[in-house]
């Protein structure tokens, strides 16, 4: 469910989820975590509650923010009978003492063990990687993982070399930095910090049936398959890909290539026998991967997808990667929907989505 975009978040009060759009959507969402961030009253009722109250959703324009009970009853609201704001649960206590627990371990030294982790909360195995999945949705082997690909992207987005990246990203030396840079991201360290600095991709466009198609290829296969209406604004899209790599127009030995990808586009059942140079994260590749396992005439919900890659509470992660996938057509993220069947977002325009799974459905 999407804010009612005539009546935007009210002002948030308080320090953390600071931005009152996210706060909105926590609380369209119910989302549990966020009962221990802030509470949100009505000044229709005079009631405030917490994020995951079950009652009916409010109006935006009607809901004022609060960092807890205490500010929302000195406001002069009233606690919700229905959702008693005042109690924290006690399975949100201690999901949020394991988190606190783990993001402290997770500065030490040496890489915190799941059986440290336990010690420290007090808890059991089970119960531990249970409690940490209520809290944050991942495991703590998965939540370690993301925190390590956050520090790869963010010492990699810094100025600097990819040397100077190493102490951000936790690694004391270039070994094993190159290592797992290249596992996580799905590029080469060097690959991702220069912007395809040193590459040579060539490109050729053609027209199709959904406008104007752009096919990309470095020496390991197709790396971009984007579509659009002119030259020009392709190009530019290509461009921002690859900013530094040395682009050129395709010579004739390239045509059969983007004769390949027109003819997918009007025959999705063809197939194409073609090498792919996929570049995304992990989570990206996973997605993709379970995209292109998806048969032509047939669609996937982003919640299917999200059980597919064992991942069932990250469809909005699912949808972003969806998003930013570079290869159309080749990658068939147009063959997914809402959990109802409706057409959501794509890349290229709805239309050509509503065109392309279309054709699919006369196979």
């Amino acid at each position: 469910m999407q804010p009612d975009s005539r009546n935007p978040p009210a002002p948030c009060h308080g320090t953390r989820f600071a931005r009152a759009a996210e706060r909105w959507q926590a609380l369209l969402a119910r989302d549990r975590r966020a009962d221990r961030a802030f509470v949100y009253g009505l000044r229709t009722t005079g009631v405030y509650c917490r994020a995951s109250c079950p009652s009916r959703r409010p109006r935006a324009e009607h809901v004022e923010y609060f960092a807890n009970p205490a500010a929302a009853e000195a406001a002069g609201f009233r606690a919700c009978l229905l959702g008693h704001p005042r109690e924290l649960p006690a399975i949100h206590q201690r999901s949020a003492l394991v988190v606190r627990r783990y993001r402290w371990l997770e500065t030490a030294k040496t890489q915190p063990t799941l059986e440290s982790l336990c010690r420290e909360a007090g808890l059991g195995r089970f119960h531990l990687q249970r409690q940490f999945r209520r809290a944050l949705g991942l495991t703590p082997r998965e939540y370690r993982a993301q925190r390590r690909r956050e520090r790869i992207g963010q010492g990699l987005a810094a100025p600097g070399t990819v040397t100077d990246a190493l102490p951000a990203a936790g690694y004391g030396s270039s070994g094993p930095f190159y290592e797992e840079s290249a596992a996580v991201i799905g590029t080469p360290a060097t690959r991702c910090k220069t912007g395809g600095a040193g590459e040579h991709i060539q490109y050729a466009t053609a027209p199709c049936a959904l406008g104007r198609v752009l096919v990309a290829s470095t020496g390991r296969g197709l790396c971009a398959i984007l579509l659009g209406d002119s030259v020009g604004s392709l190009r530019q899209e290509l461009s921002g890909r690859f900013p530094r790599a040395q682009l050129t127009r395709a010579g004739e030995s390239f045509r059969a290539q983007v004769q390949q990808v027109v003819a997918l586009i009007d025959r999705p059942t063809l197939g194409l026998a073609l090498p792919l140079d996929i570049r995304g994260t992990a989570f990206q590749q996973r997605v993709w991967k379970a995209l292109r396992e998806i048969p032509a005439g047939s669609t996937a919900s982003y919640t299917q997808i999200a059980r597919e890659i064992r991942a069932p509470r990250a469809v909005r992660a699912i949808a972003q990667a969806c998003g930013a996938n570079p290869l159309a057509v080749a990658i068939p993220c147009h063959r997914v929907v809402r959990r109802d069947g409706a057409l959501s977002g794509y890349r290229w325009g709805i239309e050509r989505k509503r065109e392309l799974l279309k054709r699919e459905a006369k196979k």
